[in-house]
């Protein structure tokens, strides 16, 4: 696998500490530079963010949404339809409270929250054993276009549309034995649905904003359990979020980034390759990278969070087609530092 190590990793999340704040000043320009009036700040105030893929309070699209909030924007999110109850429901009994909180004490507020299955682009690509699955009764316009068309209804305009969302049937299985359909469904759900939300959202997203989604070291590099077709999807959403840039650029004036953040012990991480008396796959991939990153401090996920601020903020003007790694540096590494037959050198 990953390599062995002693320690379980854990879930890390803490509430951010210090954030920047966007200029809220008019800005002044030279020939070449652009001039501050003072230290650069992140306002997002009136700024409306869709975060799609948020159904807890302990993986990364939380965190962003958090991040954001602290920073003012209005955060409404989409919700997988099985489990849209059970987490309004939480969020009614004041489960995320905890989690909730901003560096100025105060509570971040979900806005609203849609139920979105981001594998269907229409209501026409329902088939009817969805239509009729009772996880789904009583939900209408879950599909992306459907879910655009709601909060455009809603709220207007949007500036910032995060895309935390993936899925593989098969993440468990080696590539060799994924199956057509596991390996287009892991595609579908992880990689094309981040297209599909552009296509649908750009049109009432205002100039100037940005798309953001989420990757993994595996699109670039063999992570072993992280099957099913998973590391194509994500070196797919990679290549698509350099073209993306290109296109939404030109046509919306919208910047279109990826993060490829590390191992985080997110309830949907802590699913994948569970064996009677061994650790979860991302257990053995949070203690590899404390193992060998050049970083060896917890990865929280507020760090994904503040550094999706940075990309959904003005700071981040020009910066766009961009893959930010966030993963205490483990992808600069080409040579696993705790290896057997590294042993004597690192005695």
């Amino acid at each position: 696998m990953l390599g062995a190590q002693k320690a379980v990793g854990n879930a890390i999340s803490r509430s951010a500490t210090a954030v920047v704040q966007q200029q809220s000043q008019s800005r002044q320009y030279s020939s070449t530079q652009l001039q501050m009036a003072g230290p650069a700040q992140v306002d997002l105030t009136g700024k409306v963010a869709f975060i799609a893929g948020v159904a807890d309070s302990s993986g990364y699209g939380w965190a962003i949404a958090r991040s954001l909030a602290s920073a003012g924007a209005t955060i409404i999110v989409g919700t997988w339809p099985p489990v849209l109850k059970i987490f309004q429901m939480g969020l009614k009994k004041g489960s995320f409270e905890e989690d909730s909180t901003l560096p100025d004490g105060s509570k971040m507020v979900i806005d609203k929250v849609y139920p979105l299955d981001a594998v269907f682009d229409s209501a026409d690509d329902v088939p009817e054993e969805i239509a009729n699955n009772k996880r789904y009764a009583g939900l209408d316009g879950f599909t992306i276009e459907e879910v655009a068309k709601a909060v455009e209804a809603d709220y207007g305009k949007i500036d910032i549309l995060v895309h935390s969302l993936a899925n593989g049937p098969e993440v468990t299985k080696p590539l060799l034995e994924t199956s057509r359909k596991g390996y287009l469904a892991a595609s579908s759900a992880s990689a094309y649905s981040a297209v599909s939300l552009l296509q649908k959202f750009g049109p009432i997203m205002n100039d100037g904003g940005n798309m953001l989604s989420l990757t993994y070291i595996a699109s670039e590099a063999v992570i072993p359990g992280y099957g099913g077709g998973m590391s194509s999807a994500k070196a797919q959403l990679e290549s698509d979020t350099r073209v993306l840039a290109y296109e939404a650029g030109r046509k919306w004036g919208v910047r279109v980034n990826t993060i490829s953040a590390g191992p985080l012990k997110s309830r949907a991480a802590s699913a994948i390759g569970k064996e009677p008396g061994q650790k979860t796959f991302i257990e053995y991939a949070i203690d590899y990278s404390k193992a060998n990153a050049p970083l060896a401090q917890d990865l929280y996920n507020d760090d994904v969070g503040n550094s999706a601020m940075y990309l959904c903020s003005g700071l981040a003007r020009t910066v766009t087609g961009v893959t930010l790694y966030v993963d205490n540096g483990l992808h600069a590494m080409g040579m696993a530092l705790d290896s057997e037959s590294m042993s004597d050198r690192n005695a």
